[in-house]
């Protein structure tokens, strides 16, 4: 591990500088030529007047240059020629204005170039780039724990530098090695439920951490290897009055007449495990219309025809928080499933064979949580149970019910 730390370490930051230089390269070459680009319209403006100056001057004695020769030409004619060659030459010189010149700017108006660089940016740099970048030798937080749930993995992190005070946390996952790493949770809890995760299949996590206040993460944690054996729950396709996600772990009572309690596709839920029901969000109406025979719950088995899981053979709670036991309303109440409301159920068994007068021969310790509340009691069932079914039944539409 130290081996190949240090080796991915080296590679991240000779990556990281070779990249900074080339940045920084372009940058400086993007900075000069918009500096010499300057230095190209400061010079073409300021010379066209100059130039146009010194045009005008070159044209005047130019013109003054040949009205001199061909006043001396007018001289050195004969007599009857000079008359008239003295007479246009006469004419042309009234006509040429030689007395007057292009006004020439002084030498303190004239700009002169120079280049002014602060050696000071150097320095600046220097400290800079003096600062930049840290090697950790371990990471101020790590993975501590992974627990298998279907179709999932919860996964736990804890801090090993107590000096550390996190703000946030950061878990990403991949399923293969060669493949790139996802962000699958970000904020404050030291642990997520990952979801949708096929069984039997290993997936590697990290995790990290942003300190109070800070911007930047913290090193990657050590990659580590997790997986599921346990099938995900899912609910029962093809039941008039439900509509499923195409994963099937999400179920809405739809706008149908039919109604009826929507089973697991399989008795996917065992003792010791935690069932968890959640009221997702959907739409503008929240929850549907409550009605007294709704039930979220487990069951032995499935039985068709049944209008609600308050039966023989069941626990359950109501949406109005009432809970049920082998079609008994118990004394205790829950608080009324609402809108994002979370139902969870733990059960552990507590007897096997006969129990005499109860008339049953195994017995779970059930644990019903709603908001924050629990009940807890014991369910009697004729038969030996290693998994069990659940379900949920709704009147009335516009209930949207994830299982996990």
């Amino acid at each position: 591990q130290i081996k190949d730390s240090a080796t991915s370490t080296r590679d991240v930051l000779e990556q990281h500088f070779s990249d900074l230089k080339g940045t920084l390269k372009k940058l400086l070459d993007e900075r000069l030529t918009s500096l010499l680009q300057e230095v190209d319209v400061i010079e073409q403006e300021s010379i066209k007047p100059l130039d146009e100056c010194q045009k005008l001057i070159e044209h005047g004695v130019s013109t003054a240059d040949d009205l001199l020769r061909e006043g001396e030409s007018a001289v050195d004619g004969d007599v009857g020629q000079q008359n008239e060659k003295l007479c246009n030459f006469t004419k042309k010189a009234l006509h040429i204005q030689l007395d007057s010149l292009p006004e020439v700017p002084s030498l303190v108006d004239v700009p002169c170039l120079s280049a002014q660089l602060d050696d000071c940016l150097l320095t600046i740099l220097k400290n800079q780039i003096f600062r930049h970048g840290t090697v950790a030798s371990r990471p101020p937080v790590q993975l501590e724990e992974f627990v298998e749930k279907p179709g999932g993995i919860l996964v736990r992190w804890c801090k090993v530098d107590e000096d550390f005070s996190a703000q946030d946390y950061r878990l990403q996952f991949r399923k293969s090695p060669g493949s790139p790493f996802e962000d699958v949770y970000v904020g404050s809890e030291p642990e997520f439920l990952v979801l949708h995760m096929d069984p039997h299949v290993d997936y590697q996590f990290r995790v990290c951490a942003r300190g109070d206040g800070r911007q930047e993460w913290s090193p990657w944690s050590v990659a580590q290897t997790g997986r599921t054996t346990l099938v995900p729950h899912e609910w029962t396709a093809g039941l008039e009055g439900y509509s499923l996600s195409s994963r099937r772990n999400i179920a809405l009572r739809n706008d149908s007449q039919s109604c009826g309690v929507l089973y697991s596709k399989a008795p996917t839920y065992f003792c010791g495990q935690t069932l968890t029901f959640r009221q997702v969000l959907f739409g503008i109406e929240t929850v549907g219309q409550p009605d007294r025979r709704d039930s979220l719950g487990v069951c032995a088995e499935q039985r068709n025809g049944d209008e609600s899981l308050q039966r023989d053979q069941a626990v359950c709670i109501s949406t109005n928080g009432a809970v049920f036991v082998n079609g008994k309303e118990m004394t205790n109440q829950l608080p009324a499933v609402t809108s994002g409301s979370t139902v969870t159920f733990d059960m552990e068994v507590v007897q096997f064979g006969p129990c005499g007068n109860e008339g049953g021969n195994f017995k779970l310790r059930v644990t019903i949580s709603s908001n924050n509340r629990e009940v807890v009691f014991d369910w009697v069932l004729d038969q030996c149970c290693g998994s069990l079914y659940f379900g949920c039944s709704f009147s009335y539409p516009g209930w949207k019910v994830l299982v996990f």
